[in-house]
């Protein structure tokens, strides 16, 4: 089978192709319609009918910045984006790190980014892959990534994975016509419409509700599939809003981490997830402080009350009554320091682990401050030892003034001021959870004030007032400007400083400065993982989300075409945009 028939089929296969509307007048809107739809981690791209690619939302490193030129397909990773030429060379743009976005010079039948890596399909079925994943052996049609593993369905129908660190059970034998991979969970659509899927159900993720489908996609915590009558039903987590799928009918199904897409038959782009849950909606009166969190918010009211707002899906928002002097909020839950020294936590029941719940819970004694992430919670001990527990547990001994926890790492500010970061040593049998924890090497000498932990990136206070970042610096989250600052907090992507005038700076990626911080004179500063709040000189607290942009479709491919009278509604699956970004 040549290769113009491979694309043509392809193309049949996997979209509903309708009638041409009209979308605005601009040379980068011209090609109308979308055939095809693809999700990353921060961004999206849809393939026109044209042949053009059109990407919006993060483009930290240029993955929403397509080339000119025509494709017959694209998918979407977590930082770069590849796509087929009409002919089959495959050509990628963004992040480069891990070589991800230098494809070798042969033809391909099919394309799949993920996570730093990029696998192209051979029209032998045969996989070639570049960047940070090794190739499965075999002959498939299509592959779909998720963390440390890839999951493949062979020419055969069987579905082949990766070894995990954490090993999957269950996983069913037989014939399937598509596989997705999530986080923990992997699904197939076996060739009658029925879905199984197997592996962690900590959020019923793999619970699949009743029914036939024609397309399945697989998040962190979530799944989608794409009905035979063209609805998009959603199950699994609730916390990005991701299984909040729009109402109607759809014609392809792509499904990223926190986020997917739907193409509608008239061939418009509606994207839902990440969305906003009120966290920035800060609450009239007078606080103290204020802490960030991944989708809600806490504050200290000046008599020492904290009030919570935002997510509400694991109780973030319902503090407890009493006084606390010191507040953090973290991913899935939050605790509070009370007058006392004493602990008190609140929203998070546990970590979801391969072997069972890990059950939350607060050592007895008096701590100094607090910090709380995704996967653990740490605390300084009255006479200054830090002591962490949860998913991760373990610190490197000595005194330290104070300690920021995010996602596995942890920094803490030793008594002179030096700054120590680690992070956990995992076990190497599969299965195997953190056995320690691993001291990193690339501090930075001198003496600090403060310390800030990021998704990738660790900022710093010196005592000369001067913010020093550094780790990954794909988005530019470790270029602090120049001048004094008075405060620093690291989020996500991004980091923002509190200026010696109490006007706030923020750098990194914040969605093409689409959101800006407040004006005026500000006394303390939180970065949570997509959105920031502060804390004005009158007592006032402010947020503002940094990010959003997935949901974000440009309008005129949004809009939807009306669709003819009497023209069935084609449903397949589309490869290459049922990418899962890693």
């Amino acid at each position: 089978m040549n290769r113009a028939i491979i694309a043509l089929a392809a193309l049949l296969a996997c979209v509903a192709l309708g009638v041409a509307g009209d979308f605005g007048q601009s040379a980068a809107q011209q090609g109308g319609r979308a055939a095809a739809v693809t999700v990353g981690d921060g961004h999206a791209c849809a393939l026109l009918e044209s042949g053009r690619v059109e990407c919006w939302g993060g483009n930290g490193s240029g993955q929403a910045d397509p080339p000119a030129g025509r494709f017959s397909a694209v998918s979407a990773g977590a930082n770069h984006t590849c796509a087929l030429t009409e002919s089959g060379e495959a050509e990628c743009w963004g992040s480069n790190r891990y070589g991800e976005a230098d494809p070798p010079a042969v033809r391909f039948s099919a394309i799949f980014a993920g996570r730093g890596d990029t696998c192209g399909l051979r029209p032998s079925g045969e996989p070639t892959c570049w960047g940070a994943h090794t190739s499965l052996p075999g002959r498939y049609s299509a592959l779909s990534f998720a963390v440390r593993r890839t999951c493949g369905l062979q020419v055969s129908g069987e579905i082949e994975c990766s070894r995990a660190p954490f090993e999957e059970t269950g996983r069913p034998r037989g014939r399937f016509s598509a596989v997705a991979a999530g986080f923990r969970h992997t699904c197939g659509l076996r060739e009658s419409g029925e879905v199984e899927c197997w592996g962690t159900r900590d959020f019923d993720q793999a619970e699949v509700p009743s029914g036939r489908f024609s397309a399945i996609g697989a998040g962190w915590y979530y799944t989608c599939g794409l009905r035979m009558s063209g609805e998009i039903v959603c199950w699994g987590s609730r916390e990005s809003g991701a299984t909040d799928a729009p109402p109607g009918r759809f014609s392809a199904l792509s499904v990223g981490s926190w986020r997917a897409c739907g193409l509608r038959g008239s061939g418009g782009v509606e994207c839902w997830g990440n969305r906003d849950y009120g966290q920035t909606d800060a609450p009239a009166g007078r606080f103290s402080a204020v802490s960030s969190g991944a989708s809600h918010t806490c504050a200290l009211t000046e008599s020492g009350e904290a009030e919570c707002w935002g997510n509400e899906v694991y109780a973030h928002v319902n503090a407890p009554v009493g006084r606390f002097r010191a507040v953090s909020a973290g991913r899935a839950g939050s605790c509070g320091l009370r007058a006392s020294g004493e602990l008190e936590c609140w929203g998070l029941q546990g970590w979801p682990t391969p072997m069972g719940m890990i059950p939350l819970w607060s050592p007895s004694g008096r701590f100094s401050s607090v910090s709380v992430s995704a996967e653990h919670i740490c605390g300084v001990r009255q006479w200054g030892e830090v002591e962490c527990w949860g998913l991760i547990d373990g610190a490197p001994p000595g005194r330290f003034r104070s300690v920021s926890a995010i996602g596995s790492r942890t920094c803490a500010l030793r008594e002179l001021g030096e700054v120590e970061c680690w992070e956990p040593q995992y076990s190497m049998m599969v299965g195997g959870g953190a056995v320690g924890i691993v001291l990193q090497t690339d501090m930075p000498p001198g003496r600090f004030a403060a310390v800030s932990a990021g998704g990738e990136h660790v900022c710093g206070l010196q005592e000369s007032g001067e913010v020093e970042c550094w780790g990954s610096n794909v988005y530019g989250q470790t270029d602090a400007p120049a001048g004094y600052f008075r405060a620093v907090s690291a989020g996500g992507t991004y980091s923002c400083g509190l200026r010696e005038s109490g006007e706030i700076e923020c750098w990194g990626y914040t969605f093409d400065g689409q959101a800006q911080p407040p004006a005026g004179a500000h006394r303390a500063i939180s970065a949570g993982d997509g959105h920031a709040c502060a804390l004005s000189d009158e007592g006032d607290v402010s947020c503002w989300m940094v990010f959003n942009g997935i949901a974000d479709v440009p309008a005129w491919l949004r809009k939807p075409v009306a669709q003819p009278a009497g023209e069935r509604l084609a449903l397949g699956w589309l490869p290459h945009g049922l990418t899962l970004d890693g």
